[in-house]
């Protein structure tokens, strides 16, 4: 059957050599397929990858018509951010541990791709947001986000006091370690871990949820996702806000972060048979009962 895809990039985490093998053996099953190869310039030469075009994300962008990321969620993090404004879809390929949007087991990659490449799949689209930093009128910062943007103090400091505003209106100060800004992809993110929402992805929807707050009635929001939240930094040493967990930029006090849904989505591609709620079973155990979690502890 006609391949679906004709110029297909693949994108690893650098530092993992384990992961080289895997690259290699899909580089070569699609070549066998007919399909022209990419791999992402610093992947290749961490690799040692010479036989394979390498080439940088952002010609990947202009070039490619599918990305196989391959590793863990933090490798699909940074391939979404680089590749949604060019509208290339991505696949996700689980090399790492958790693997909530990588959902593709390296034990089922070749049919599962060759599903995909046939035209056999699921498509989702994902919520992305833009972050800037204001600092006395003028934009010192900006960055993507797909899971969550994360003002928080250093982790030499105490609590940090954080005011914010929706649409404008004011909406609370708290102090706390932190505030996450999470988007349903997210919010089984650091989000989950601070016991905010899972919020499904087609929710247009974004999550607020504090870090270990000073006042216990300080609760996780959930808001519409086509609002303007402003987070002023009010007192703190050495804040800093984060794109993903990846991306950061210190802060000081005066300091505005402005959050907002990006004008594009993430396409994310998955293979015939693929659940939401199958995927959540797995990596939060759900599948198990109350009293078997208990006899195993």
């Amino acid at each position: 059957m006609k391949n679906r895809f004709n110029r297909v990039a693949l994108v690893s985490r650098p530092q993992t050599e384990s992961v080289g093998g895997t690259v290699r053996e899909i580089a070569t099953f699609l070549r066998r397929r007919g399909v022209s190869v990419l791999v992402e310039e610093r992947s290749a030469v961490m690799l040692g990858a010479s036989e394979l075009e390498a080439a940088s994300l952002e010609r990947i962008g202009h070039e490619a018509d599918l990305a196989v990321a391959i590793g863990g969620d933090g490798t699909m993090l940074g391939a979404a951010r680089a590749l949604a404004p060019h509208e290339v879809p991505l696949v996700g390929i689980n090399h790492g541990r958790l693997g909530f949007i990588t959902d593709i087991g390296l034990d089922s990659w070749s049919q599962a791709l060759s599903s995909i490449l046939e035209g056999h799949f699921a498509s989702e689209q994902r919520t992305l947001l833009t972050a800037r930093v204001v600092r006395d009128q003028e934009v010192v910062w900006t960055e993507l986000a797909l899971n969550d943007v994360v003002v928080s103090r250093s982790s030499r400091a105490g609590m940090i006091e954080l005011q914010v505003h929706v649409d404008d209106l004011y909406m609370y100060s708290q102090r706390a370690d932190g505030l996450i800004v999470a988007t349903p992809t997210g919010s089984t993110a650091y989000a989950l871990s601070a016991n905010g929402p899972i919020l499904h992805p087609q929710l247009e929807g974004i999550v607020l949820v504090p870090v270990a707050p000073q006042s216990l009635s300080n609760r996780p929001i959930a808001l519409p996702d086509d609002v303007t939240i402003t987070i002023r930094v009010v007192e703190g040493r050495e804040p800093r806000v984060a794109g993903d967990m990846q991306v950061f930029s210190d802060l000081q006090v005066g300091d505005d972060i402005i959050v907002q849904r990006a004008g594009f989505t993430t396409t994310f591609l998955h293979p015939p048979g693929y659940s939401y709620f199958a995927t959540l079973r797995g990596k939060l155990n759900w599948h198990e009962l109350p009293h078997l979690q208990a006899i195993q502890r």
